[in-house]
């Protein structure tokens, strides 16, 4: 999980314990997580991309990566990794593209002045979404690791 501003923590952290999962929860300075021997903290130093760079490091096939970062789920895909953001969005070789070029017209429109609001407001269809989303890719890397074994 690209924890840094990361809305969806709390979900994260009970859908795992449901489902047995560990949880790498990685940021540029520490963040407090529930005590499990499921849930890891990491603290990565404070470059630019730290983070980023040690969740990509760190990806396997069945892994399923957190983030709203697009560079970086443009990385964790590269690398075969599912990829979910916290609005319940997820990237895939099909999609990815069309949203890096989507973040790359919104900087242009933000440099010259004609920028929006922002992203919407994070609301309860949100993380409604994201957690069904989230069911599904565990089922999916679960179906994968049996599948390898």
């Amino acid at each position: 999980m690209d924890a840094d501003a990361c809305p969806v923590k709390d979900e994260v952290y009970r859908v795992a314990a449901r489902h047995g999962c560990p949880v790498f929860v990685v940021a540029n300075q520490r963040i407090n997580v529930p005590r499990s021997p499921l849930i890891e903290a990491k603290v990565v130093s404070g470059r630019f991309d730290a983070a980023d760079d040690w969740i990509v490091e760190q990806l396997t096939p069945t892994d399923i990566t957190l983030t709203s970062d697009i560079p970086l789920a443009a990385r964790a895909i590269k690398q075969g990794a599912r990829v979910l953001d916290p609005k319940g969005r997820v990237f895939t070789d099909d999609n990815i593209g069309d949203a890096l070029a989507s973040r790359e017209i919104s900087a242009f429109l933000r440099d010259m002045g004609a920028g929006g609001g922002g992203p919407a407001p994070y609301g309860p269809r949100d993380r409604s979404r994201f957690l069904q989303e989230l069911e599904n890719l565990i089922q999916a890397a679960k179906k994968q690791e049996q599948q390898a074994t």
